[in-house]
């Protein structure tokens, strides 16, 4: 298990333009198993999560994130990024669960043999009877 520092750029798109950004940059722990390579770091309250954990499996074809905890418990989310598919899952938050359904529809991998790069995902996001909207998560690999 390798000690590296993520960049996420978190951009939310309205109409075509761009509506929202935020940065995040953490600590977190990269290793490899059974031909995935999984990122783990923990969320702060700039990115809105204080106190989950986050991993991120990434594989040639695929991104699943995996949420839970939270100071205030209850969050809670399983989504699996995969270039033109649609995915559906429940959001768990302190205040109830939300249906969520992700279409990704692009994923640009720039990684080394040894991790390091960077993950581009477009995905537009359903929240059932919340908000719809057009998504991008910029992750940078940092040593």
């Amino acid at each position: 298990m390798k000690d590296i520092t993520i960049k996420i750029t978190g951009r939310r798109y309205a109409e075509g333009e761009l509506e929202d950004e935020m940065e995040f940059v953490s600590d977190a722990k990269m290793y490899e198993r059974a031909g995935a390579r999984y990122l783990l770091y923990e969320e702060s309250e700039f990115s809105g999560f204080p106190g989950c954990k986050t991993s991120l499996k990434l594989t040639d074809s695929s991104i699943r994130m995996k949420r839970i905890g939270g100071e205030e418990g209850g969050y809670g989310t399983d989504l699996v990024f995969e270039k033109g598919k649609r995915f559906t899952s429940i959001y768990e938050t302190p205040y109830g669960s939300i249906d969520m359904e992700v279409l990704t529809t692009d994923i640009k991998t720039d990684l080394n043999k040894e991790g390091y790069g960077r993950i581009v995902l477009g995905y537009d996001i359903s929240l059932k009877g919340l908000e719809e909207g057009r998504n991008e998560l910029d992750i940078e690999i940092m040593q």
